[in-house]
């Protein structure tokens, strides 16, 4: 009987306990991670926080879908090292779990900023349902807040505000929200967004410090210039510190996370990673990349249990990942890897509708849309095609993408 352990219980690592029971059903699965509860849906946290959603819905698997699967779920349980040479997962307690193969899905842990007071009481990171209740908690009785943090997880942050009738200060050390990917026409879009939920941007800013009360809780940021945001919460995404600690002494290889190959599997043998924390091969790209989104996470421990569950690696792992956000009247995605392109092609066709697509070598490797998402399905077709037509770039900007009417792929 094999034994399967995963650390981690967020999508990708309950993802590939399901597959693992699927494929291999006499198999011995054990499933570690050190929160409290079973899986939830990450994504529709922030729905709580903002007050239009109650616990139930976003828990996903309650204990009883562990034992129905026969897998062990093993919850509030610290990893503190692995050795891959004994095949062995020491756990906080002094005990020891033995693997034949592991699956290492720990994701990452909100990076806190570092200035004075940022561990203060009413500083807030967004990233487990704690986090959630608690930020909800906060945006309830408060009148005014500061948000830190300008990309996909920040504006969470200030859509709550906005639900919440919280006057947010949305600070950002650039000239506008993420700015890696959108060009002015299209950051201003996003910009007017958050002003119409009472939410206002503050560019070339940034935090200095925090000021508390007596009691350590937080009443105002303070930027480098010294200009003074009072605020009864702060929010604060600045990006994840990958939960990599445990791994240090293993010899596995890391490069701003755990670097695997096409097949989820990394440099050590029958050791495998998925979901945020993985470097992995980007098929399409040609390259190592890295994306955080719940789609792609979920399909890397689906992949990664399926190499894992046969005699030898047969699934590559080949996913266009998209990231939809919908806090304003205008609905926002991206997909694939918009800030890793060579050149761009973008177009402004109404106040609240926008798309920019992004080439390398002239292929599609990601881009945005605001307003009018309809494209997304062709741009993702292309990406998996591999087909060069950045060349071709003003049929991808008409208002309706006509695919006919590109070059076909063998003319190229």
């Amino acid at each position: 009987m094999t034994e399967y352990v995963i650390i981690g219980d967020g999508i990708s690592g309950s993802s590939a306990a399901e597959t693992l029971r699927e494929e291999d059903p006499d198999s011995d699965i054990t499933v570690i991670t050190d929160e409290g509860e079973p899986l939830y849906n990450r994504i529709l946290i922030k729905e709580h926080a903002k007050g239009k959603l109650p616990e139930a819905p976003i828990s996903i698997h309650d204990e009883d879908w562990y034992d129905e699967r026969d897998i062990d779920l093993s919850l509030n349980t610290h990893v503190t090292t692995i050795d891959p040479d004994e095949k062995i997962v020491h756990i906080h307690e002094d005990e020891n779990i033995s693997y034949d193969k592991l699956l290492i899905a720990t994701g990452g842990t909100p990076t806190q900023l570092p200035v004075q007071n940022s561990d203060a009481e009413g500083v807030h990171h967004f990233w487990t349902f704690q986090d959630a209740r608690a930020i909800k908690e906060s945006a309830e009785s408060a009148d005014d807040a500061v948000v830190v943090g300008a990309g996909l997880l920040g504006i969470d942050f200030a859509a709550v505000c906005g639900a919440q009738g919280v006057s947010g200060k949305y600070l950002m050390r650039g000239d506008r929200w993420w700015r890696y990917a959108l060009s002015a026409d299209g950051a201003e879009i996003m910009h007017n967004g958050m002003r119409d939920v009472g939410v206002e941007p503050v560019f070339d800013s940034g935090v200095d410090h925090f000021e508390t009360d007596d009691d350590g809780q937080v009443t105002a940021a303070v930027d480098p210039s010294g200009e003074r945001y009072e605020c009864d919460f702060a929010g604060v995404a600045i990006g994840l510190t990958f939960n990599t600690e445990f791994l240090y002494e293993t010899g596995l290889e890391m490069d701003n996370g755990i670097v695997v190959d096409e097949y989820m599997e990394t440099n050590l043998e029958d050791v495998y990673a998925a979901g945020d924390i993985t470097r992995f091969y980007d098929v399409l790209l040609g390259d190592q990349a890295q994306n955080g989104s719940w789609g792609s996470a979920k399909e890397q421990g689906r992949v990664a249990a399926t190499n894992m569950a046969a005699d030898e690696q047969e699934e590559e792992f080949q996913w266009v990942s998209s990231y939809s956000i919908t806090h304003f009247d205008f609905p926002f995605l991206s997909f694939g890897h918009p800030t890793l392109g060579d050149e761009h092609a973008e177009r402004r066709y109404s106040d609240t509708e926008w798309r920019r697509v992004a080439f390398k070598d002239g292929k599609i490797v990601g881009g945005v849309l605001i307003g009018d998402l309809s494209p997304q399905s062709t741009f993702k077709q292309l990406m998996r095609e591999q087909r060069k037509v950045a060349d071709q770039a003003e049929i991808l900007l008409e208002q309706s993408v006509d695919i006919d009417k590109l070059a076909p792929a063998q003319e190229q």
